[in-house]
């Protein structure tokens, strides 16, 4: 898969700024033209984000133009919306009524723009796709991130995942197993310093939000993380002091890059290519961003047990959302069913999306090929939740405002990965903080 960039991740799956009266100035007003023969309604219009290399958008743009709509039924336009200031061109087109009728976008997107009344919900879309195979062929639990009280605001689309990536010939030299548990990662992690190797090995620098969902991962794994069954940030419980001073314990024992407080994407890249990592959390596209000796050498790690016998991780389902304000909430949900049932090729064509949300598409011969991948479906995927955990799995608006690359959850990553805190003070300070975005 092509390198998913953790400095930019957060444009990927953030939607933060949305003001529903921002004037229309910035709408796009040209829009890609064609599609399908059939069908003289007036056109859906579809807005997809560069979500990989250079081969995507133009890929994804043929499969959307050679849909072929029933006769009454809108065919479909293309547009590419690059992440530099996306939020301000969808906040702008959806306000004005000059948006589109489908469209990706940030991962918290559909929920902003739920709360303002913009989203058509994907409810009958998804009854409709019970009885076409589509719905059944999700990952077991994913299509509920989508739910909200209302409905379901959108349909999962491609899944940014948080993982352990080790590189196999620094473990082999330090004489070290890869770990299965906490007391064994710190087993690895000491092995490792012996040689001048970190194993903690990550960043929470300008634009790199992977430490903070790192720390949020390892409270998920122990049974806890951010938010409780009412939606409200629920930060000091045991099972999080207990995941936070294990960190603090890695930190304060040399275990993590001294500097990782203030590394970029392309610093943590950087020290996996000069043999500095020999374990450490990134996304799925570590190994090809990681280019030179070491890309081959980088294995994806099993998900630890924690001591309360869990395991868990953390992941950010992208997703594709309808908006009312389409010529037709028909047209819509036949355009993306059948989008659904042809985009396979976007991942068997290696396009650098990522990973899939269909079983189908994960369990092609092309996509197997990489064992990365088949590890991640098989093991991580499972025991993924989202930032609502422990208190729920669906997304919900708020998220976007309170932890999701916002300056209390930098602050608190830093402070931990610096060691100079305590983890009860750190997730003190973070509660109230996020208690304070809230209002």
């Amino acid at each position: 898969m092509a390198s998913q960039s953790t400095g930019s991740s957060f444009s990927r799956r953030g939607f933060l700024g949305i003001a529903g009266g921002v004037a229309a100035t910035a709408a796009l007003a040209a829009c890609s033209t064609g599609g399908g023969s059939g069908g003289s309604a007036k056109g859906i219009k579809f807005w997809n984000m560069p979500w990989g290399g250079t081969e995507f958008n133009p890929l994804d743009k043929k499969i959307t133009l050679a849909y072929a709509p029933k006769s009454g039924l809108g065919a479909a336009t293309y547009q590419e919306i690059q992440w530099a200031n996306f939020t301000q061109t969808f906040s702008s087109a959806v306000a004005s009524n000059t948006g589109p009728a489908v469209s990706s976008g940030g991962g918290t997107q559909a929920f902003q723009f739920a709360n303002q009344g913009k989203i058509a919900y994907a409810d009958n879309l998804l009854d409709s796709w019970k009885k076409n195979g589509i719905y059944d062929d999700f990952f077991d639990g994913l299509v509920d991130t989508m739910k909200t009280d209302k409905g379901y605001a959108a349909v999962p689309y491609n899944l940014d995942v948080r993982i352990s990536w080790y590189n196999k010939t620094l473990l082999s030299e330090a004489g070290v197993e890869p770990p299965t548990d906490w007391d064994s990662y710190r087993n690895v992690c000491a092995a490792l310093k012996k040689n001048g190797v970190y194993g903690f090995g990550l960043g929470s620098g300008a634009g790199s939000f992977t430490g903070s969902h790192i720390l949020a991962a390892f409270m998920i794994n122990n049974g806890g993380g951010l938010f409780n069954a009412d939606k409200k940030p629920d930060c000091v419980t045991p099972e999080n002091i207990e995941a936070m001073q294990f960190i603090l314990d890695l930190v304060k024992s040399g275990y993590s890059d001294p500097a990782a407080a203030t590394y970029t994407s392309a610093n943590v890249q950087a020290q996996w290519k000069a043999k500095k990592f020999g374990f450490g959390w990134d996304g799925a596209g570590l190994a090809a961003g990681a280019v030179g000796d070491v890309a081959g050498d980088l294995v994806v790690g099993s998900p630890l047990t924690s001591p309360s016998g869990k395991k868990g991780g953390l992941y950010f389902p992208n997703n594709i959302m309808m908006y009312k304000n389409t010529p037709s909430q028909a047209s819509s949900e036949a355009f993306l069913t059948y989008y659904y049932q042809n985009m396979k090729d976007l991942w068997t064509k290696k396009t650098g999306i990522g990973l899939p949300p269909l079983k189908s598409i994960a369990d092609t011969p092309e996509f197997k090929a990489d064992p990365n991948n088949v590890k991640i479906i098989e093991e991580w995927q499972p025991i993924f939740k989202t930032w609502a955990a422990p208190g729920g799995d669906g997304l919900f608006y708020n998220i976007a405002n309170t932890v999701d690359g916002t300056a209390p959850m930098i602050t608190f990553a830093q402070s931990i990965l610096g060691g100079s805190t305590t983890a009860k003070s750190a997730l003190t300070t973070l509660q109230t903080s996020m208690e304070g975005l809230m209002k």
